[in-house]
């Protein structure tokens, strides 16, 4: 069964402060913030949520299809798509744009803050769901505004079972667009504080949310995850992981692999437990798909 991916193509440009954000953030002066970070650690990854997930689902022996929008920067994350076997048949590139693009610095909490240019990304809207043959499940994943919106109700008008999966997009919605978003998809996958943004501008809770899909599904990193479906709450525990690296593109990882679970027919808290034990693989090795280069026979997720 293919999948169809809608959602960011990206540069990640990721940096590690070898100290706390919070020894150099005065919660007084937050009005008048002005603070630097020396980053001796950087490298570039090739990321956004569509790669990220097609890349490890692709590895995981699934059939991705990516659709995104690329910028005039593009030639080198085609080469890797090319390389990986990734179709490139509804990656649009844009001229006159940068292809999306993110700034990310990790500390050894593993805080994160994060810059984000959207380039291309903004023009996601061109491309269509019609355009993509034999899809029998569809991921939404943050991209530009309208391409979500239009994404997610054309795969809901082709009957195409699909996973709202909003991350960081969620502020570009107001609490009605949210509720359609969801009354149109099948599942929704977010993290702790995403699930609460969500009953924030919806004014519903996740249970009433839940009412909604097949599943509302909720990571709660260390914690764990939860599944509220047909009206029960199912609580996954996490798994432990050896060593903690980087946690960049865990909930794509996390993400790609309930995916390609559900698709080989696990139930969804077994697919759960083997996305736990993914996301926790993933924290072990640097980069978004860290975990992906040794998948191949060397980690179990069953």
């Amino acid at each position: 069964m293919r999948t169809l991916i809608c959602g960011s193509i990206a540069y990640d440009t990721i940096m590690v402060f070898g100290d706390y954000f919070k020894n150099h953030i005065l919660p007084d002066q937050i009005h008048i913030l002005n603070v630097a970070f020396l980053v001796p650690d950087m490298r570039r990854e090739f990321g956004g949520c569509a790669g990220n997930i097609a890349y490890t689902l692709k590895m995981l022996g699934g059939d991705p299809l990516i659709m995104a929008t690329v910028g005039e920067d593009y030639q080198p994350y085609a080469y890797r798509l090319e390389k990986l076997r990734l179709s490139q048949a509804h990656v649009r590139q844009v001229a006159g744009t940068f292809t999306a693009q993110a700034f990310i610095t990790t500390d050894l909490d593993d805080n994160q803050i994060t810059a984000f240019h959207p380039g291309a990304m903004n023009s996601s809207h061109l491309n269509h769901v019609a355009d993509a043959r034999d899809v029998g499940l569809g991921i939404v994943a943050p991209d530009g505004r309208e391409g979500m919106l239009q994404h997610a109700r054309e795969l809901h008008q082709a009957g195409v079972p699909f996973i709202f999966d909003p991350g960081q997009g969620i502020p570009m919605f107001s609490g009605e667009e949210l509720l359609n978003f969801i009354s149109q998809a099948d599942y929704v996958a977010t993290n702790d504080y995403e699930a609460k943004m969500l009953q924030e501008r919806t004014g519903r809770t996740v249970e009433e949310l839940a009412k909604l899909v097949k599943a509302f599904l909720v990571t709660q990193g260390a914690q764990g995850s939860l599944v509220y479906s047909g009206g029960r709450t199912e609580a996954i525990p996490s798994v432990k992981a050896a060593r903690v690296v980087d946690p960049t593109g865990c909930g794509d990882v996390w993400g790609a692999t309930h995916f390609s679970r559900l698709l080989a027919g696990d139930t969804l808290g077994d697919a759960m437990r083997a996305a736990n034990r993914a996301a926790a693989r993933n924290v072990e090795h640097r980069g978004a798909s860290g975990l992906a280069n040794h998948l191949r026979g060397k980690i179990s997720l069953t």
